[in-house]
């Protein structure tokens, strides 16, 4: 059984543990206290030191990714949490921002310190209401007791933090897209360089963390960086959370350190298979990073050992399929949701995207042509590497991982005009699909 004591995710079953009482209470905002005695310098520093890397998806080293923000540029600075997640299975954001909020908070004012930003803006997904009411509820406390606004604590520190609610899309969660939306524009993305930490949010410097990524913040300056890179592989630091969904028992948001395998994440966490059945297929960091086999189940789940088995991290959304899931079906649904959630500036991904469910939906309906695996790839290999953002590289994977494992099952599904995987139960079609 898992031994790992959970220290994000600690208080997030008890009752009340979201309000400021029952934080402070079980010593939060000390590490505040903390860095408010630090130098921007060290604080930057010993988030280095940590190894921390964003826990987004594409594991870049946080400390890094502040010490880009230039120091003489005069003009404000900005930290923009990304709390749009959406992509299918991730849900770990979700949990924290409703259960642990205040750590969020406390984060975001120390970040804003370490950059010298003043100002921090939550980018919270439109279809989260309750969740920002709530989070807006317990900002107010915070600010009144003195954690968030003027003088910080008597400080003489200001740090506002103010949250903004989008209108639900995929692609806002990409840095440059967000910052956009945050203008009042389309959620689409800008071209690079210049990046974000010299030309970000009304043209001035930012920075764009996950949500997971500033909770971890306050973990490290309280407890220290060496702490934090104690716990896990080398490079690959700090407790992390995973949410599991899929064919498993027991789906749900569960904190491990990354040294843990696929293997003990499924049977150890979540309790193994339903109805014990085998496992077919793994999507280990969301559904944009390519399907992994069973015998990659004792990989470790982190960025670099995901890396190293073919596949990524990503948001570290583990979604399991068993003996019975048909990875046409599987891919047709994943592509679904792309198809729905392009913003449209590129033409590769909007075009193509298109073509990719046509495709997929005209096997599945039993009318495949024998070309059809190698149109696929073809269209594949028009949107890869073609796009202004990631979306295009991810919105292929589903389809590229599927033919390269199981290739023998689309010439099946096409030689005979029907899937040749039994399944007690599968959607006919994709929620929202015509």
């Amino acid at each position: 059984m898992p031994t790992f004591e959970p220290v994000l995710t600690k208080y997030v079953d008890e009752p009340n543990g979201y309000t400021l009482d029952f934080y402070v209470q079980h010593g939060g905002y000390q590490a505040l206290r903390t860095a408010l005695g630090m130098a921007p310098d060290a604080i930057v520093d010993s988030v280095k030191k940590s190894g921390l890397r964003g826990r987004g998806g594409a594991g870049f080293p946080t400390g890094l990714k502040w010490s880009f923000v230039p120091k003489d540029n005069p003009k404000p600075k900005y930290l923009c949490v990304n709390a749009d997640e959406s992509e299918p299975g991730t849900f770990k954001d979700h949990v924290l921002m409703e259960r642990n909020p205040h750590l969020l908070f406390e984060g975001c004012v120390i970040a804003c310190r370490a950059i010298g930003a003043r100002t921090c803006y939550i980018y919270i997904r439109g279809e989260f209401y309750h969740v920002q009411k709530q989070m807006e509820a317990e900002l107010a406390k915070a600010r009144a007791a003195g954690y968030v606004g003027k003088n910080i604590l008597g400080s003489g520190e200001d740090c506002d933090i103010w949250i903004h609610r989008g209108a639900g899309a995929y692609e806002a969660g990409e840095e440059t897209a967000l910052i956009e939306s945050l203008e009042g524009k389309r959620a689409q993305p800008r071209l690079k360089p210049p990046f974000p930490a010299v030309v970000g949010l009304y043209g001035c410097p930012t920075v764009v963390n996950n949500v997971e990524t500033i909770c971890n913040v306050p973990l490290i300056i309280e407890k220290g960086h060496e702490w934090f890179a104690s716990i896990g592989p080398e490079k690959n630091t700090g407790p992390k959370l995973f949410c599991i969904s899929g064919h498993v028992k027991k789906p749900g948001v569960y904190e491990a350190p990354m040294d843990t395998t696929l293997r003990q994440l499924i049977y150890d966490y979540a309790g193994g298979m339903r109805h014990d059945r085998q496992i077919k297929a793994v999507i280990p960091g969301g559904s944009s990073t390519p399907v992994l086999l069973p015998d990659k189940l004792d990989t470790h789940l982190s960025f670099d050992g995901m890396v190293a088995a073919g596949s990524m991290l990503g948001s570290a959304a583990v979604i399991v399929m068993d003996e019975t899931t048909s990875m046409v079906w599987a891919a047709k649904n994943l592509i679904h949701f792309y198809k729905h959630e392009s913003c449209g500036k590129c033409t590769p991904c909007r075009e193509g995207v298109d073509w990719l469910y046509k495709i997929l939906d005209k096997i599945e309906r039993g009318d495949g042509e024998p070309r059809d695996v190698e149109l696929l790839l073809s269209v594949c290999d028009n949107i890869g590497g073609k796009t202004l953002c990631p979306f295009g590289d991810a919105e292929i994977a589903p389809v590229l991982s599927t033919i390269q494992h199981f290739r023998a099952e689309y010439e099946a599904y096409i030689t005979t005009g029907e899937s040749p995987v039994t399944s007690d139960f599968r959607a006919a079609e994709p929620v929202g699909a015509h």
